[in-house]
């Protein structure tokens, strides 16, 4: 089962004068990825190279960001995918120190920044949410409310018209039993309808 990170890990790696500021950090997709990057940037204008790997989603990336091809994000991402993380941003800012690594020192020094970072990263199992959605009378609204909280599903979307529509989510491995138990509770006066995105 995948994991995520609960917070931001930083390390930090001198190798051949060049310093190599890793960190991994939950993140949630590729736009709130790039936010990330950007402030970076921002906060290291010195730095030679910003560069990162993300797996969000089943969405991968791989940023060498001026390194020679292959060095850096692609290296970094491995070691995501080995931990079988899923929700995390890669990032290693690097100062150059005036001193060429190669290749496989380039490989070895990205490598190495993550996986310091992920030594002290507290893990988390990944809970996967499914989106439910349904029509039903004003009568039973505080009644499924009621249940929603009860179940710890998280309300999405209300609208009021001719009846309620109600859009909330749950983890996957819930959500079966309490649909069972809410058409079993509204006596089939709950609609279940496909979620809007």
């Amino acid at each position: 089962m995948p994991s995520t990170l609960a917070t931001a890990v930083h390390s930090e790696l001198l190798i051949r004068k060049s310093r190599f500021i890793g960190c991994v950090e939950p993140v949630a997709d590729r736009p709130a990825a790039l936010l990330r990057v950007a402030a970076l940037r921002t906060l290291h204008p010195g730095a030679a190279h910003v560069c990162w790997a993300l797996l969000a989603g089943g969405a991968s990336a791989a940023v060498d960001d001026g390194e020679p091809g292959g060095t850096a994000g692609r290296p970094m991402l491995e070691v995501l995918r080995h931990q079988d993380l899923d929700g995390v941003l890669a990032t290693v800012v690097r100062y150059f120190g005036g001193v060429k690594l190669g290749a496989g020192g380039l490989v070895r020094a990205y490598t190495d920044a993550v996986a310091q970072a992920l030594l002290g990263a507290d893990k988390r199992p990944l809970q996967r949410l499914q989106t439910l959605r349904c029509v039903l009378p004003y009568a039973l609204e505080g009644w499924l409310r009621r249940e929603l909280d009860a179940a710890g599903a998280g309300t999405l979307q209300v609208s009021h018209g001719m009846h309620v529509e109600l859009q909330f989510s749950l983890p996957e491995g819930d959500a079966a039993a309490l649909r069972r138990r809410l058409d079993d509770g509204g006596q089939g006066r709950l609609v279940w309808v496909a979620p809007s995105d």
